[in-house]
């Protein structure tokens, strides 16, 4: 049987197919109603259904077997990968389990995590290198606006701690070149926030914008890629690669690092500092960096104040005495993606 269901930030229509469909589409639901995006889950359990429609048509549980065979690492996946799809699988079985449907619920572990990736911390040096680069770029008739975009679209991300995607997806009516403010929509769990730009910042994109939206309407995207569409992962990552290249960082290859999103990560760590080198009262200030952020919980903020505190050691008797309790163990963070 086929269900359709059209749901996501950006409404996609996902026809789930195969023995389970009507209970992906009501788990997928559930989850968006409850907060979550989730729109990259709801590919893999479409994938998940045409999987179960070809091999299992007439299943009436979620066996066992389905679910390892489903789970078993492929050639070409990394161990993260495997992860991710066993860890979607696991929360669509204890939601039908949960209603009453026999289903394997995956034990949680059952698969051993990948070793977690510790941010790259980007010094005051590299960072003044690497954006040196990013405004050497050049102009290419193959995308026209690249050498505009590349030295604005970086320094958003450090300077306004965005993810990647946050700053791909801006349309030209979220930046306001006169307040200097960013609004950021539809991002993790769906949640939405303004974000300040620093007045050196919005006078770059001022005249970025002077330069490339003229003409645009305000749902054009801010950084355009090709046939009216964003920029894409793949130009941001090739782009990323070649400025740390030029810029003398070296690259562990992918996966390994520095990656983009680090610069996020650096941007929370140097305001950490800032404030404690300044005096700041970080009980007042925490709450801040976490609205600023875009963060679900306090737990993901905390995670910064173990990062700072074990890249600037000479402050983290002032961060654990402010949270004693809430500082983490650093175990890398494996939820920020481009």
């Amino acid at each position: 049987m086929l269900f359709g269901y059209t749901g996501g930030a950006l409404m996609r229509n996902y026809l789930f197919s195969g023995p389970f469909a009507e209970h992906i589409k009501n788990h997928v639901q559930l989850k968006q109603a409850v907060g979550y995006k989730y729109d990259a889950e709801a590919k893999h359990l479409l994938i998940f259904s045409s999987f179960t429609a070809e091999k299992y048509p007439e299943a009436s549980i979620l066996s066992k077997k389905i679910v390892l065979e489903w789970c078993a690492k492929r050639s070409y996946e990394a161990q993260a990968n495997q992860c991710a799809r066993s860890s979607i699988l696991r929360q669509l079985a204890k939601y039908m389990d949960g209603i009453g449907v026999r289903a394997y619920v995956l034990p949680k572990g059952y698969y051993s995590a990948a070793q977690l990736y510790v941010p790259h911390i980007y010094t005051k040096d590299e960072l003044k290198r690497f954006f040196y680069q990013t405004d050497q770029c050049c102009y290419v008739g193959e995308c026209l606006y690249r050498h505009l975009i590349m030295p604005i679209f970086f320094r958003i991300i450090y300077t306004c701690g965005l993810r990647s995607s946050e700053a791909r997806l801006l349309t030209v009516e979220d930046v306001d070149i006169i307040t200097g403010m960013l609004s950021i929509h539809h991002s993790k769990k769906d949640n939405s926030r303004l974000v300040a730009m620093s007045d050196q910042l919005t006078e770059l994109c001022r005249n970025y914008s002077e330069s490339v939206h003229n003409l645009s309407k305000g749902s054009d995207w801010f950084f355009p890629g090709l046939n009216g569409k964003p920029m894409t992962i793949v130009n941001v990552y090739h782009n990323f690669r070649r400025f740390l290249w030029k810029a003398g960082i070296s690259h562990g290859g992918r996966g390994k690092g520095p990656r983009v999103t680090d610069f996020r990560h650096t941007f929370a760590c140097h305001c950490l500092k800032r404030w404690v080198t300044e005096g700041k009262d970080i009980e007042e200030y925490f709450p801040v960096l976490k609205t600023f952020m875009g963060h679900y919980s306090f737990k993901e903020t905390a995670y910064y104040l173990r990062l700072t505190a074990d890249i600037f050691p000479d402050i983290s008797i002032k961060l654990e005495g402010c949270y004693p309790e809430i500082i983490p163990q650093l175990e890398g963070d494996g939820d920020e993606t481009y």
